[in-house]
């Protein structure tokens, strides 16, 4: 009885939800039709509301852009000291790395980080068009060369035609550097000192257009 009682509440739920959508498509076609024989009847004050309905949406859309980019810009500058990235998980770094790239000009972003990521955790394209891939280590030690060639490996792979960034709160070691010396394409690697920089909106290691072999940080740890 409970069983067929739940059924029968469903099927009612089921005719309440289409009865409800029949209502909103015979408003819908009213409206449009009032719309139609008004446009028809008074053509100048049809097209004068057009042009104000466009003004106000485009209006909505530059505020709403405007409100974003604050909001991005007062989250980057509370989160730009090293000793706060040096608290982070891996996906706040992540979600950190991805925020300083749209702030650059960056369009696309899409933070991957997961277990499906398949070596990647953001990818974008730049203002100049190229695409970008990107890889960020939040770590309290050392990036070795194991890390190194399995990004290389992505990009090689999966990710063929992007230009690789390595993004690290800590240092390479000097095998990892010689990896990333050694990449045959382009590979561009942000290390504590420059990632420091760059957060702070104070320099700019992605350029538009063709990526250096390699952006130098400080000296490579041992």
């Amino acid at each position: 009885m409970a069983r067929g009682s739940g059924r029968g509440k469903g099927r009612r739920a089921s005719r309440g939800n289409g009865d409800r959508w029949f209502l909103a498509l015979v408003g819908v076609l009213a409206v449009g039709a009032l719309v139609a024989e008004f446009a028809r009847a008074h053509p100048g004050w049809a097209a004068a509301i057009a042009c104000l309905l466009v003004v106000l949406v485009v209006g909505g859309l530059v505020l709403r852009h405007r409100a974003i980019q604050a909001a991005r810009l007062r989250f980057l500058a509370g989160n730009a000291q090293l000793e706060k990235v040096d608290r982070m998980t891996g996906t706040q770094f992540e979600h950190l790395v991805a925020e300083r790239m749209s702030a650059d000009g960056f369009r696309q972003v899409r933070e991957r980080g997961g277990g499906g990521d398949r070596g990647v955790d953001i990818t974008a394209v730049a203002p100049g068009h190229g695409r970008y891939a990107v890889q960020c280590k939040r770590y309290s030690k050392s990036v070795g060369a194991p890390e190194v060639r399995n990004f290389l490996g992505a990009l090689a792979n999966t990710f063929a035609g992007h230009t690789g960034v390595l993004v690290t709160s800590g240092r390479l070691t000097r095998q990892a550097r010689q990896e990333a010396l050694g990449a045959r394409e382009p590979l561009i690697v942000i290390e504590r000192d420059l990632l420091a920089d760059w957060l702070l909106g104070t320099y700019s290691p992605l350029p538009a257009g063709p990526a250096p072999r390699l952006v130098e940080g400080e000296e490579p740890a041992t």
